[in-house]
């Protein structure tokens, strides 16, 4: 297995000090000498306390570059530890097979399920290949050819996102990128399977939405989902992209925000660390949630299912005025 270089973010800094004295204090460990197992034990203590502190603290930012990191598992990495006998579908019928957006079919424990998800590269070759996870206008109709053959099969689709946006260059203009997103949207609504949608790094504008409507919409831990990146909101409105700090406390991009203004359903939790400590915990917690949601959706009718994801979606963003002010 390649181990890619991780940039290490600020806040971490702590952490991998005391990570390195640990590694120290292991290599010099003799069950003889009493005062090194004593050194050991406090620095272990010291590392969990300074890891829950650092990661029950983060501010909206720092998830934001938490979730950029090339160690964070992708669509591809929980698809392979969470399904059985899966395999991936390429091409969109139309002459594209976007690698940003992968889709294909599998076995969660003994349903059969499709699944579509953004996927990012590893390393600045892999993201070069995968646009970053920036998906075209082939990427969203390659999505929608695999969700109507889940419809017409009866299989409930479960997607993946993880993307800065839908990508902007004008050529992806030229080929219909808001016409292949808003037809998904229409699309989906429509859908009489069931639909659980994750965000598991970054959720951003109508990139994550051309795979975002499902009848439950759940979120990492650490994930952030937002209408536009920090930095292209502060550019857009203070002309400063210095400006991100102050936008990313704004715009509500974290899990908890989202759970409280109704966006998402739920809050899967992720390992002390984040997923990418320990993809295989954050997978076997995810897949134990999935199932469990699906479920609950396979026990209701496929129009009240329609129904209740209609109303849904409409509620999103309504607010109370108070009249007395």
């Amino acid at each position: 297995m390649v181990h890619h270089p991780v940039l290490l973010l600020n806040f971490l800094k702590p952490v991998i000090e005391l990570e390195n004295q640990l590694k120290q204090l292991d290599y010099m460990y003799d069950d003889n000498l009493v005062s090194i197992q004593d050194n050991l034990n406090y620095v272990k203590d010291n590392l969990l306390i300074l890891k829950k502190d650092i990661f029950n603290s983060l501010t909206p930012l720092q998830r934001l570059n938490l979730v950029r990191q090339s160690d964070r598992p992708t669509t591809l990495n929980y698809i392979s530890l969470m399904m059985d006998n899966w395999f991936e579908f390429h091409g969109d019928r139309g002459g594209t097979d976007d690698p940003a957006l992968v889709v294909g079919i599998g076995k969660l424990v003994s349903q059969t399920v499709v699944f579509v998800g953004h996927q990012r590269g590893k390393d600045t070759k892999e993201n070069v290949v995968r646009n970053f996870g920036m998906a075209s206008p082939g990427g969203y109709r390659k999505a929608l050819r695999l969700m109507k053959h889940a419809n017409k099969f009866n299989f409930p689709i479960l997607t993946f996102i993880d993307t800065p946006g839908a990508w902007a260059g004008i050529e992806a203009e030229k080929l219909g990128q808001g016409e292949a997103i808003a037809v998904n949207l229409k699309e989906m609504f429509s859908f009489k399977v069931p639909i659980i949608c994750t965000i598991i790094g970054e959720g951003g504008s109508g990139g994550a939405l051309g795979i975002g409507i499902g009848d439950k919409i759940l979120m990492l831990e650490h994930a952030v989902y937002t209408v536009a990146t920090p930095e292209a909101c502060a550019a857009i409105l203070w002309k400063d992209s210095k400006k991100s700090l102050v936008a990313a406390e704004a715009l509500k991009i974290t899990s908890s925000d989202l759970k409280v203004l109704g966006i998402i359903d739920d809050v899967v939790k992720e390992p002390l660390g984040g997923s990418q400590s320990d993809p295989i915990l954050a997978s076997t917690v995810l897949k134990s949630k999935l199932i469990l949601e699906l479920d609950s959706l396979l026990q209701l009718s496929s129009s009240k299912r329609q129904e209740l994801r209609y109303q849904k979606f409409r509620k999103i963003g309504t607010f109370y005025e108070d009249k007395a002010i």
